[in-house]
Parts: C-alpha cells; sequence; structure tokens
C-alpha cells in the first residue's frame, strides 16, 4: 500500500493572488533507487525561478506540478547506487529543474547534486543557500573563470549589477573572499546597505550610466561583470564599462536581441550560467554541484560566508508560498525568504 504526504503544487497557472494559485495536496511519497536519496523536507526556500514557472498561462496539469529549489533535510532512505550520503545525514541543494521540486514533505534528488548541510547553520538558514550559491559559483570561478587565488585577483574589480538579491548577496560574499574589489549595483538605500554588509567595497546607481560613476571611485573599467537583472536594459553599459579582454556572464534572460558586436574591439567574452544546466542535461561534471556546496559549507563554518535570510514563515504551507511568491514579484525582495515546517 502506498505511502503519502503533503505537498504544495497546482494543477492551472493563476495570479498568485487567486487562492488556487498555489494549493495545498496530498500526493504519493516517492522510493529512491539508483543515485537518488529520499530526502525529509525541514525547510525550503523561494527564488524567482518559482514564480517565472508559475506565472499565469493557458496550460492545465494532469497531474499537479510541484514547485521549490532550495532545500534542507535529513536524508531518510537511499538508492542502491548511493555512495556520497547514508540515512541520518543533513543536506542541502537545489534540485532539478526537469524533475517535481522541493514543496513537499519528503523529496527525491541524486546525490552528485547535493552537499553536507553546513554544521552550524540550522535548517532555516541552510535552506536559503543552495540556488543562489550554485549560481554564484558557477557563475564566478567557471563561466568568469576568477582564480581562487588572491594574489591573482590583486587589483582586479568585479562589478555585480543586482546585488542585493539571493543570487548577488552570496556572490559578493564569495568575490571577497577570492580578494576581488566588489562594485555592487542598488537603487534604494536599503539594498546599498544590505549590500554593504554583504562585503561590497563600493556601490553605484544601476539606474545611471556606468562608467561615469565608476571614474568617480577611480575605476577606469572593470575586469569581470555579473549580471543579476535585466541583461538588454544594462547591455550598452557594461560594453561600455567592460575592461579590454574582460569577461561578462548573465543569469538573466532577454527576449531582445543583444548586440554582440559591442564586445567585439575589446575581445570580451560573455556566457550564460543557469545552475540547472548539469541536472538536466546529466553532465559529466554533475558531481561538481556536490563538491562546490560541501566547499561552500566549509566556508559557512569558517564564518567567511553567511546566510543571506531576511523573511521567514511557518509552517510550510501553500498560504505562506503565495505570500513568499507575492514579495518576490514586487522586484524589491532583499536576501532570501525561507519557510520551515511542515
Amino acid at each position: 500500500m502506498s505511502q503519502t504526504m503533503k505537498a504544495i503544487g497546482l494543477y492551472r497557472y493563476l495570479p498568485i493572488d487567486n487562492s488556487e494559485s498555489l494549493l495545498d495536496l496530498e500526493v504519493e511519497k516517492p522510493k529512491p533507487t539508483g543515485r537518488d536519496m529520499l530526502v525529509q523536507v525541514k525547510a525550503i526556500a523561494v527564488n524567482p525561478v518559482d514564480y517565472k514557472v508559475r506565472s499565469p498561462k493557458d496550460k492545465v496539469e494532469q497531474n499537479p506540478k510541484i514547485l521549490g529549489w532550495d532545500v534542507s533535510g535529513i536524508v531518510k532512505e537511499v538508492g542502491e547506487d548511493c555512495t556520497l550520503f547514508k540515512p541520518g545525514d543533513e543536506v542541502y541543494y537545489a534540485g532539478d529543474f526537469t524533475r517535481p521540486g522541493g514543496n513537499s514533505e519528503f523529496h527525491l534528488v541524486d546525490e552528485r547534486i547535493a552537499g553536507k548541510k553546513p554544521n552550524y547553520l540550522d535548517f532555516t538558514e541552510a535552506a536559503s543557500l543552495p540556488l543562489t550559491s550554485i549560481t554564484a559559483y558557477e557563475a564566478l570561478f567557471e563561466r568568469l573563470a576568477i582564480s581562487h587565488n588572491q594574489e591573482d585577483n590583486k587589483g582586479k574589480t568585479v562589478l555585480i549589477i543586482g546585488a542585493g538579491g539571493g543570487v548577488g548577496s552570496i556572490a559578493v560574499q564569495l568575490a571577497k573572499t577570492v580578494g576581488l574589489t566588489v562594485v555592487g549595483t542598488a537603487s534604494r538605500p536599503e539594498t546599498a546597505e544590505w549590500i554593504k554588509e554583504m562585503g561590497a567595497d563600493f556601490i553605484i546607481n544601476h539606474y545611471e550610466a556606468f562608467s561615469p560613476q565608476l571614474e568617480k571611485l577611480n575605476i577606469t573599467s572593470v575586469n569581470y561583470i555579473l549580471c543579476l537583472h535585466s541583461t538588454e536594459k544594462h547591455w550598452e553599459n557594461m560594453a561600455e564599462s567592460i575592461a579590454p579582454q574582460g569577461k561578462i556572464c548573465s543569469i538573466e534572460e532577454t527576449d531582445e536581441t543583444l548586440n554582440l558586436t559591442l564586445l567585439k574591439n575589446k575581445s570580451v567574452t560573455f556566457a550564460w550560467e543557469t545552475m540547472f544546466t548539469k541536472s538536466m542535461y546529466q553532465t559529466e561534471d554533475m558531481i561538481s554541484q556536490h563538491n562546490l556546496l560541501n566547499h561552500v559549507a566549509e566556508l559557512v563554518d569558517n564564518n567567511l560566508i553567511h546566510a543571506t535570510v531576511n523573511k521567514k514563515l511557518s509552517p510550510i504551507n501553500a498560504e505562506n508560498l503565495r505570500k513568499a511568491h507575492a514579495w518576490l514579484e514586487t522586484g524589491k525582495a532583499i536576501g532570501k525568504v525561507v519557510l520551515k515546517d511542515f
């Protein structure tokens, strides 16, 4: 006889103020096989990807669509091929975009994209980290190819556009651990204050031209740019501000055509970052996400990086998830919103 579990999901894609946009459900409890492990979910965080997937469209699901790509919890069972974790281990992870999300009492995840939860964080704080940490880490150290050696980064600057959000909050901290000068963008005093708390050296306003503001800081150009907001809006500013042979990475898709020719004379590299790529395509280096989450956990436990929770809700249910989605949809969210306990 199959067991059931609580979950929050949807059948129809509706505005968040509609009470049926997210529903409390009972669904079948899954069973792990292969390299999957079954995790008892203790806390979840919400990201822009959640509301982007949930955004209104005509499609109707026959089976409930479960969202959620930030989880911390306890391993309850493991598949026959698991070697990295065992029942009782505390883990954190972002999951796989092609599979049911983590907004459920129990959740299946491939062990190669999960990490050991930081020892000194509770489940709520730990749940704020996986998606943003993987995204920021891959963007900085894989796509932008920034060195981990502080000596290599002396005198080098990274500009982080939208530094006050979830990914930006982690990216600022990671960039400081490797010795980069960090310029973050903000337009509101409270966001600027948050970014400074994360460790940014300077703040500029992303609604104004970048280069004149950078020049006032005695920065003629920046070696790296990480764009976390409105790629097309900032494209010309990025092309103007980037140093010759510099690198730009964005996580924000755009419907507009980008003029790559603006980067040609400077021989600038442009890259996209999507943290779901490795699990979506089962790439050979999938296990790198396990390793980087373990590394981030060490940085946290050594007090070099801290969690970025700015709002906590309890319990994990449809009503509170709708509140979290609504907050993120304002576009003014700072840090992360986390829900705990079913």
